[in-house]
């Protein structure tokens, strides 16, 4: 297949959770993608684009990867003299794998072995994540490989516990009066800096207890009844979730969607959660009637993802 595409990802479960052993459901978002492409470099987008895999490459050369999963960094470095380039148009600092698909696609085109993502099995996803995890902590210091996992397979994945993940089937959407959305909060934000702070709120002990007793519990009924198709128990936990971050996740929520996160609380008629590891980008948004909830959040960029 010459240049295949790259889907963008989206974490609709586990934001934060997944880095200490939650449930998390990922799917790919076909709106988004990218793909390695040769050029002339005429343009700032492509050059700059040239000289960012360049950097990525000396990287490359600086890692060991276990033996299965080796990169031709060499084939890499010759194509980035060619004038490769990864001509996406994921935006970046949105929580929708930009990274994750670069990573991907070079895994696909410099992997010494031929992987068909079809046939790989449960124990090589396991491996696979590792390895995607210290390709793609060059873009944020710390990864968990589910992000290129998500872009290099193409298919919803439910991630298990920190260690397992598994194909997954996403309940077939249907033309409802409930949608999932994502909201453009219209700023970029940085994961790294976002880690950095939950990082710091794992070091009190309040925030360890709520957060394991309280968010992975939501977080991981949410998953459960979704794949279900029960929607009670769903909406009940998602307000949980919602209520948990608006209190605990204040930091990672953009202020510009600050008043309309507190208004689908206090009037039900949708809620809202982060999209990745927030700061800015998308945020999520469930409700049972989408015409009702674009009405109140007039004014805000929207993109149905799923119809119930």
């Amino acid at each position: 297949m010459t240049n295949p595409l790259f889907y963008a990802k989206i974490l609709l479960f586990g934001e934060y959770g997944i880095i200490e052993d939650s449930q998390g459901l990922t799917l790919p978002y076909s709106f988004y993608k990218g793909t390695l492409k040769f050029s002339d470099l005429n343009t700032d987008f492509e050059k700059k684009s040239n000289t960012s895999l360049g950097k990525y490459a000396d990287y490359l050369t600086d890692i060991t990867l276990p033996e299965k999963f080796e990169l031709d960094v060499n084939a890499f470095k010759a194509d980035i003299a060619k004038g490769l380039f990864f001509d996406s148009n994921i935006p970046q600092g949105y929580g929708v794998g930009s990274s994750g698909a670069l990573v991907a696609a070079i895994f696909e085109k410099y992997s010494v072995l031929d992987y068909q993502p079809e046939s790989i099995s449960k124990d090589e996803l396991k491996e696979l994540k590792k390895v995607f995890g210290l390709l793609e902590s060059y873009f944020h210091g710390k990864s968990s490989g589910i992000d290129p996992l998500i872009c290099y397979m193409n298919l919803p994945i439910l991630i298990e516990n920190r260690d397992n993940v598994d194909r997954v089937t996403i309940p077939q959407g249907e033309a409802g009066k409930g949608a999932i959305f994502l909201i453009d909060s219209g700023m970029t934000g940085e994961t790294g800096p976002m880690v950095q702070i939950f990082f710091e709120k794992m070091k009190t002990e309040g925030f360890r207890k709520t957060l394991k007793e309280e968010f992975i519990r939501y977080n991981n009924a949410c998953i459960d009844a979704f794949l279900k198709k029960e929607m009670t128990p769903l909406f009940r936990n998602l307000k949980n979730l919602s209520v948990w971050a608006y209190e605990h996740f204040k930091p990672m929520i953009p202020e510009s969607l600050y008043n309309a996160w507190k208004k689908g609380l206090d009037s039900n008629a949708y809620y809202l959660k982060l999209c990745g590891s927030g700061g800015g980008g998308y945020i999520l948004g469930f409700t049972r009637d989408y015409g009702k909830a674009e009405k109140m959040l007039a004014g805000f960029e929207k993109e149905v993802i799923y119809r119930f």
